[in-house]
């Protein structure tokens, strides 16, 4: 009867265990590079499996929805999301004092190379930074938009060490790939803003065009996202320096086609920046890579595709998981 006792006891406790290991509310730490100041947080067990999470332009480590990182966490991984260079409470030491992101882009719809002040592998050298900062040899990686274009990167920097790529909402970067409209090119490169009001307005306005036609934002819920995301921290600058490293990038077609591991590539049906055929291309250059394309799904992490999203990413991710674990064994 004991013996009884005490294993209820332990079944009933196990949900409440995993709970508290996938707490989302952890302290915001530094680490200190080279070049870069980095904020990030690291949920979970420092002994499970990482992933290392890569946001896109201008996101900040909060634009990961908290429900995501626990139910990643919830697979049996340590999920570590960093703010890039340039956004939220990181920083890049070598600022110059502007960026002429106007001329940048007159230069790239001429047809001219584009100066940027970094490139987006210079960022993927900052992901790597983190991971050793925090002594994690081998690791996974999810990277959504920009974000994935510089997962791309590290997994080419580091083969050996990065075990599985998930790339949600991303690009080749080939030429002749449908373009955006040159309307939402305008909301996205809309980065002056007198007060706090009107930067809340434009990131509205900008959240909504990048939604799911089939989707009904609720404008107040959007002004509040972006009020969270301002309060935070606001760097301007920092955004339009991520948009000419974008605009600086070649074609990823030739490093896509050396690369050599468990790639899953995710991408909507309805994204109005980078169109369909952005996933389709690049899982195509990616040998072995899975493709899954979801209905609707635009390009924001909205409340009504988080189910699609996460029913895509977690059957892989666990596969992945359970793999590594497999070759632990040997």
């Amino acid at each position: 009867m004991r013996a009884f006792v005490f294993l209820l006891a332990l079944i009933c406790a196990i949900p409440s265990v995993a709970a508290a290991r996938c707490e989302v509310n952890v302290p915001t730490e530094r680490v200190e590079l080279a070049q870069v100041s980095l904020a990030y947080q690291s949920i979970g067990r420092d002994s499970d499996p990482a992933l290392l999470l890569v946001m896109g332009l201008g996101g900040q480590l909060i634009h990961w929805p908290d429900e995501v990182v626990v139910a990643l966490c919830q697979q049996g991984f340590r999920v570590i999301r960093y703010d890039n260079r340039d956004v939220g409470l990181s920083s890049w030491n070598q600022a110059p004092n502007g960026a002429n992101l106007a001329f940048e882009l007159l230069r790239y719809k001429l047809g001219l190379p584009v100066v940027a002040p970094y490139t987006l592998s210079d960022m993927a050298e900052d992901g790597l930074g983190l991971m050793d900062a925090l002594q994690v040899e081998r690791f996974h990686v999810l990277g959504v938009s920009m974000g994935g274009m510089i997962a791309q990167h590290l997994a080419a920097l580091a083969p050996q060490r990065v075990e599985s790529l998930t790339l949600i909402m991303s690009s080749s970067g080939a030429q002749g790939l449908p373009a955006p409209s040159p309307a939402l090119v305008q909301l996205l490169a809309r980065r002056g803003a007198p007060n706090r009001e009107v930067a809340l307005e434009q990131q509205a306005d900008l959240l909504a065009a990048l939604g799911s036609p089939e989707v009904k934002d609720d404008r107040q819920a959007l002004l509040e996202q972006a009020a969270i995301a301002y309060d935070r921290a606001f760097n301007p600058d920092g955004v339009k320096r991520q948009i000419m490293a974008i605009l600086a990038e070649q074609s990823r077609v030739e490093l896509l086609n050396t690369l050599r591991l468990p790639t899953l590539v995710v991408h909507g049906t309805a994204d109005p920046l980078l169109p369909v055929m952005h996933g389709v291309h690049l899982a195509a250059h990616i040998k072995g890579s899975q493709l899954r394309l979801i209905p609707g799904l635009a390009h924001r992490f909205q409340e009504q595709f988080k189910g699609p999203l996460l029913g895509a990413v977690l059957p892989y991710l666990k596969t992945q998981r359970l793999a590594d674990a497999h070759l632990a064994l040997y």
